[in-house]
């Protein structure tokens, strides 16, 4: 009898298909409601899938994640790119030495990365709670059952276009009778089908509003991380402005700057660092004419009486003479005097 039912059903479909048999129409409030439901089910799928993109970039995470809420299990805490980059300025600032203008920096840097991260985190988890998770709960929940309903309504659609046919192929009056009675339980499926459908579609102007709220829990979640991320950054900028080596006005040689992690050689020349410092080699070609205020980036032991010892961050006077050796230039602290090597020094302004 099933087979023979289903036999039935596609040749009515293929009919239907061809121009070959007549078709039930659904009323236009129904077939509004069904368009309605489609444009609903499918910009929520969009939307739900961009904003997945949005706050987790990575395709591995996100697929991780999805399997995790598959099986129903709490996916483990992952520690963001944000606080990453900041634990890796901190262990830099480690090895760089924290006492250093650089390890000092990097450490203020740091924390603030940790709590931009921190508010990320925040927004990741309020999001999914108020926002992605309601989304899943349509498509997964109330959307699969109006699909359930949908089939059937379109089955007993058939049911009643076949009974319709059957009729107008009876000859004989018991033929007919049958064929009447059918047509009549037929009807009476397809419209109590109907109306379950009509139900489930009109409730989705129920999710419209549930959604409504989710957009304005997502809007505040958002507005929020971004409020943090501005405060944050403006603490981050103040606390660096107050610090005494981020001051604008001291302008860094561009050969001394490039050693940050540790001392050159003092016999290294200026021409032997461009590999290092490319785009700087015009300026270092400039002579230091007169006497200028220069810092000691690294302690230096003066090996013989011609040259000037040196301590980190101190400040001394420099100068050159003519037919001086361009690597090197004459300090003065106090009344000591003596040569000190070109990349031992940060020259200011």
């Amino acid at each position: 009898v099933l087979q023979r039912h289903s036999i039935f059903f596609s040749s009515q479909f293929t009919e239907e298909k061809l121009g070959q048999a007549e078709k039930t129409e659904l009323d236009p409030h129904l077939e509004n409601l069904i368009t309605r439901a489609d444009s609903t089910k499918n910009w929520t799928e969009k939307i739900l899938r961009q904003t997945e993109v949005l706050l987790q970039p990575n395709p591995s995470a996100r697929i991780e994640e999805f399997i995790y809420d598959k099986l129903d299990k709490k996916l483990p805490s992952r520690t963001t790119n944000t606080e990453l980059l900041g634990q890796y300025m901190l262990e830099a600032a480690n090895e760089f030495g924290p006492g250093t203008p650089y390890g000092s920096t990097l450490i203020t840097v740091g924390e603030y990365q940790k709590r931009l991260g921190g508010a990320e985190r925040d927004l990741l988890q309020a999001s999914a709670v108020g926002f992605l998770t309601p989304l899943r709960n349509f498509l997964e929940g109330d959307w699969r059952t109006i699909s359930k309903e949908r089939r059937l309504l379109e089955n007993r659609r058939l049911d009643l276009d076949i009974c319709k046919a059957r009729l107008k192929k009876a000859k004989l009056a018991e033929a007919k009778a049958a064929a009447e009675h059918e047509l009549r339980v037929a009807q009476a499926e397809f419209d109590r089908q109907a109306e379950v459908t009509k139900l489930l579609l009109e409730g989705i102007g129920s999710t419209h509003l549930n959604h409504l709220r989710c957009l304005q829990d997502f809007a505040e979640a958002q507005a929020t991380y971004y409020a943090q991320c501005h405060h944050h950054m403006q603490d981050l900028q103040r606390e660096l402005s107050s610090t005494p080596h981020s001051a604008p006005v001291v302008c860094p040689d561009p050969v001394s700057s490039a050693f940050l992690s540790g001392p050159p050689s003092p016999g290294a020349s200026v021409s032997s660092l461009s590999s290092q410092r490319p785009l700087a080699m015009e300026q270092t070609q400039l002579p230091v004419t007169g006497t200028r205020k220069a810092k000691v980036l690294y302690d230096y032991e003066g090996h013989d009486g011609t040259e000037l010892s040196l301590l980190a961050d101190e400040l001394i006077t420099v100068h050159t003479v003519p037919g001086m050796d361009p690597d090197w230039l004459i300090g003065e602290r106090g009344n000591q005097k003596g040569k000190v090597p070109v990349t031992y020094l940060e020259l200011l302004s």
